[in-house]
């Protein structure tokens, strides 16, 4: 159980350490963070919206013991409008969809939003209560997502069953960083989440071609970009792409995502959960973490222990219930 919930507080810790780190160069081209910052290697603050909807996410799963939906997440969305309007870095389809929530029904007020990372970049924690089952986080993650799109924009749902079962997968006995990439496209519809699963694919190829980080970022913005700097389809591959740079190792991970350029802070964290969770907060430097204690509106530690306590309820629930069945069938 311990060490389950060092992986979990690994995946926290370090996304919300990705999270700030990459929040001063955000929008930022790369040779702009390097005029500007050098290379950018320390973090301030509690994280930005990233985070912020991240907790939303987890007070749902643990108020649901782990089965949140998508009508269980608008319901925090609504508690929190006041929180989420004034917040000022939430991005459109964010805005939109809060806002809709007054009108319409969960499942109807994702309805003509712009494609984002939105629900990719918090999603994380659906890997932890799933934590081995990436299957299962896959599905879920599926159908929170839709809270902020689908229809046209789809790939973003898709965008966070990749992020949420690479989570999952990581807590699995014998995850490796291979294990963690194959786990992020598994569970990809075969015909409606082909885009986003091709897009992973080319982005880890090409990160195979490359080498190294700067090739791979040079190649990257050269491919990958899209109209919207935010949309899954340019974050997801690129923070995926990462962890397999950084060979699963957290610093490198959170520090190639917060020096990517574009949407640093949202790359940063994605690839900081998956290393975290893959890792534990054991390879987190130890200053990070009394960093994190002392800034966090949220006490990471405690936070994982409470949703690996779910998680945990979660399987115990799903045994009893095969239990039960072969009882019947004796």
């Amino acid at each position: 159980m311990e060490e389950f919930v060092d992986k979990a507080y690994g995946c926290l810790a370090a996304g919300l350490i990705g999270d700030s780190m990459g929040s001063p160069t955000e929008n930022l081209e790369p040779d702009e963070i390097s005029k500007r910052f050098g290379w950018v290697s320390d973090f301030e603050g509690d994280g930005t919206d990233d985070s912020m909807l991240k907790y939303l996410l987890c007070d749902a799963l643990l108020r649901t013991d782990g089965y949140a939906t998508v009508d269980d997440w608008a319901q925090d969305w609504r508690a929190h409008r006041g929180a989420i309007t004034r917040h000022g870095r939430f991005f459109i389809s964010v805005l939109h969809t809060v806002r809709k929530l007054e009108y319409c029904s969960p499942r109807s007020a994702c309805v003509g939003n712009l494609p984002s990372s939105s629900s990719a970049m918090c999603i994380a924690p659906v890997g932890i209560v799933n934590a081995g089952h990436p299957r299962a986080a896959a599905m879920q993650a599926q159908d929170l997502a839709g809270l902020i799109h689908t229809g046209e924009v789809s790939f973003c749902q898709d965008g966070a069953v990749a992020i949420a079962a690479a989570v999952a997968e990581a807590f699995s006995p014998h995850a490796s960083v291979t294990s963690v990439l194959e786990a992020s496209t598994a569970f990809l519809k075969p015909e409606s989440g082909r885009l986003m699963a091709d897009l992973i694919r080319n982005a880890l190829e090409l990160a195979e071609e490359a080498g190294e980080y700067e090739a791979f970022r040079s190649a990257y913005h050269g491919s990958f970009r899209q109209a919207i700097a935010c949309d899954s389809r340019e974050t997801v591959p690129a923070a995926l792409a990462l962890v397999k740079l950084a060979g699963g190792d957290i610093v490198k991970a959170v520090t190639y995502g917060a020096n990517f350029g574009r949407d640093t802070d949202t790359i940063a964290t994605m690839a900081g959960a998956i290393c975290g969770a893959l890792r534990g907060a054991s390879g987190i430097p130890k200053e990070w973490l009394e960093k994190v204690d002392r800034h966090a509106s949220r006490n990471q530690r405690e936070l994982a222990a409470e949703l690996v306590a779910v998680g945990k309820k979660k399987a115990e629930n799903e045994l009893r219930a095969w239990g039960l069945l072969a009882k019947a069938g004796a």
